[in-house]
């Protein structure tokens, strides 16, 4: 046992029960006097809450070993007195936390101390120094830190009113509460009202504050907006930033940032004015959001959709929150495992109920399953499919969705696949090394520009080497892809962009094909492109991995390399080969983890394989390198491109054995006739895989087409057959 453990062991055996919680409850926000007993009852037969209550307090208790110091704020992001205000605000929280769970005056002390002076400085300091374009805070350079900070604080707050003196409390909330509120919401009352992740925050912080000092006027402004009219505030912002599905228009990455004052004041106000009914609003789509994120991920970590830094996932502080509360509120055991993997619980009476039944093992396997998140308030503009294979370890993602406002990429039907644990075909994210002071303080790079938002860095289609929409954000805010059809029963999805580029219109067909023929799931790529005038299209295939076979020998620049091109993302691409070819299927082989992956694309005569990499026009060496294939027709008005990608075989390079390091996929054919399509992949020893597509979505309409000698007859958009042998079955 731990000497923390053993502390709030002792703290709970010394103090008696009438000491520790003499006093009222707390209004207990997340946390109540009572849940804090059980807490400190009960934290030695709970490992992972006990796991937690340790962690934070080694943190707090090697923050309190050094001075305090509650600095005038003069620095940016990164810099000393941003971070030490941020630090400041989380101890505030995490003392009155512990003050609650162990009865250790010193945590009370330090916290109240840490309220005091704050009261003191807040007074004195006027908007920040440094801001940035947005709005500025006055502890932070923008006010979405300061909203943030009292998110905590307020909580901290909380915990603390049964030591606080009335003198105390009446100087916290004259000097730093009361005018904390009235600078985010009336003096900042453009961002408050904001429709936007900024403007949920700062809801969340002054509704909080006004559930906590029992300020109503707080607490409706918060939920209806400055003028409690309802068309900004909390409940809009429910109702305009999430899809009946619960997807947040920003993707998974910034869904995950936004949750968190989402979860946190949904939960304060079910606790505290229940009378709201707050997880049922709007068909229930905060606890949709929570499952939303938790499905957008792959192997613990998100899809990278937009400005996303690829390394954050489900064990993230905002997820543990979101996992916790959806948990208390809906006992769905399928989410004690999500919690067991993120090896935490929050220190709160949901994270209590959490660590009681994971210690009870009643948790369940999550169900991953196919599915698609429309995108949009009301579900129409556009989507992402994410397709999985039966046993979870593949997954296509399709992403369909609208621009995303000013963290959006240019990737309109662009896509992702995930296999054996690892990512196969890669979406770079963001050009950001978020915290890193060196890296131009952590803020996004001129290469986010130049290259992360554009559509060529995205596995799409890029016309004339532009991106979609000219890469002007007003424009793809305006339109959004249809999605024609989802199947989760065929795993298959079809996804209609025809807005990006003027004149030109495409459709995407993509399915993750199980078939007993195939130890692994096959990816099918189709994309249809109809235009009354001729361009040059590009696809590219980001692929993470190392090539190992090219069908045919390609010409290699091998002394020098010149661009792919001088813009939109282009110029950052060198040309390091480029292979021919005149109507007939390639095939290009990558060496992933310990398993091959077999890219098999059916290009029309005169079309080129190009072989990129990443890194061009890079002086502060920002890009990581990385490596892409472009399928590239020129001259073309109505085209096709025709792909599948096989994982096959095994590479163990401690055993030193490879087994089937070639594709089983030894011809591709497409047939069209006016609005149906055939794709054959024909297999090693005559097995056939066939795809059959309508431009109808009409599922009772039938079609018939032949292709080698045999009619093949579907109903609805798509149907998939499987051929052991010539003969068909």
């Amino acid at each position: 046992m731990s000497n923390i453990l053993r502390s709030i062991l002792l703290g709970a055996l010394v103090l008696s029960s009438a000491q520790l919680w003499a006093t009222a409850p707390t209004s207990g926000l997340l946390l109540n006097s009572v849940e804090a007993k059980g807490i400190s009852q009960q934290v030695a037969e709970l490992p992972l809450l006990a796991k937690s209550v340790e962690s934070m307090a080694e943190g707090l208790n090697a923050f309190m070993s050094i001075d305090m110091d509650v600095p005038v704020p003069r620095d940016a992001g990164g810099g000393y007195t941003h971070e030490r205000h941020k630090k400041n605000g989380q101890a505030i929280y995490e003392a009155a936390t512990l003050y609650q769970v162990t009865g250790e005056q010193r945590y009370a002390d330090f916290a109240v101390a840490l309220l005091l002076r704050y009261a003191d400085l807040y007074p004195k300091i006027g908007p920040h120094p440094k801001h940035k374009h947005q709005a500025p805070g006055k502890l932070f350079w923008q006010i979405l830190n300061d909203a943030v900070w009292l998110v905590y604080v307020i909580q901290g707050y909380d915990q603390l009113q049964d030591v606080l003196t009335p003198g105390q409390k009446e100087l916290i909330v004259k000097n730093l509460l009361n005018p904390y509120v009235k600078y985010l919401s009336v003096d900042s009352s453009e961002t408050f009202n904001k429709v936007h992740n900024h403007g949920t925050w700062a809801a969340a912080a002054v509704g909080m504050t006004g559930l906590v000092l029992g300020n109503q006027e707080y607490v409706d402004i918060a939920l209806k907006g400055s003028a409690k009219d309802g068309r900004s505030g909390f409940l809009k912002q429910i109702e305009a930033l999430f899809s009946p599905d619960g997807y947040y228009t920003e993707g998974p990455y910034y869904q995950r940032y936004a949750l968190m004052p989402f979860v946190v004041f949904a939960r304060a106000l079910d606790r505290v004015q229940p009378q709201w009914d707050i997880f049922k609003y709007r068909d229930g789509v905060l606890l949709k959001a929570i499952y939303a994120c938790i499905n957008l991920s792959y192997n613990n970590l998100f899809f990278p959709l937009n400005d996303a830094i690829k390394d954050k996932g489900l064990d993230t502080i905002e997820l543990v929150y979101g996992v916790d509360i959806a948990y208390a509120l809906t006992k769905d055991k399928g989410l004690l495992s999500v919690a067991a993997n993120q090896q935490q619980v929050i220190v709160s009476g949901d994270g209590l109920l959490v660590a009681q039944a994971i210690a009870a093992q009643q948790q369940q396997p999550f169900d991953y399953s196919s599915m698609l998140f429309r995108d949009g308030a009301n579900g129409d503009e556009g989507g992402v499919a994410v397709l999985r294979s039966d046993d979870a370890k593949s997954a296509l993602v399709v992403k369909a969705a609208g621009q995303g406002m000013g963290h959006g990429h240019f990737d309109r039907l662009g896509w992702l696949y995930y296999d054996h644990g690892n990512e196969i075909v890669s979406d770079y994210g963001a050009a950001r090394y978020l915290n890193v002071v060196t890296k131009r303080g952590g803020v996004y790079l001129p290469e986010n520009n130049t290259w992360a938002k554009q559509s060529i860095a995205h596995n799409t289609l890029v016309v004339d080497e532009r991106s979609h929409f000219n890469g002007k954000l007003g424009k793809a805010s305006e339109s959004s892809a249809k999605v024609g059809v989802f199947s989760d029963k065929l795993n298959a999805v079809s996804v209609v962009e025809a807005n990006a580029y003027p004149g030109v219109s495409f459709e995407r067909t993509m399915g993750l094909i199980q078939t007993a023929l195939l130890d692994s799931p096959l990816v099918l790529d189709l994309m249809t492109i109809r235009s009354n005038s001729k361009h040059q299209y590009d696809l590219p295939l980001h692929y993470a991995g190392q090539l190992t076979y090219i069908s045919e020998q390609p010409k290699v620049a091998l002394n020098a390399m010149e661009t792919l091109g001088k813009k939109h993302g282009y110029q950052h691409l060198w040309k390091k080969g480029w292979l021919p070819v005149n109507g007939s299927a390639a095939q290009v082989t990558w060496l992933k983890g310990n398993r091959f992956y077999s890219l098999n694309t059916l290009l029309p005569k005169d079309s080129q394989i190009l072989f990129a990499e990443l890194g061009a026009n890079d002086p502060e060496f920002n890009l990581r390198r990385e490596n892409a294939l472009v399928l590239r027709q020129t001259g073309r008005k109505d085209t096709h491109f025709v792909s599948v990608l096989e994982s096959h075989g095994e590479y163990n390079g401690v055993r030193e054995y490879t087994k089937q390091p070639t594709s089983q996929v030894r011809g591709l054919e497409h047939r069209v006739d006016k609005d149906l399509s055939l794709v054959l992949v024909e297999l090693d020893g005559g097995a056939r895989i066939v795809v059959a597509k309508a431009d109808s979505v009409d599922p009772d309409q039938q079609h018939t087409l032949a292709l080698k000698g045999k009619r093949y007859q579907w109903r609805g958009h798509l149907a998939i057959f499987e051929e052991s042998s010539n003969d068909g079955k």
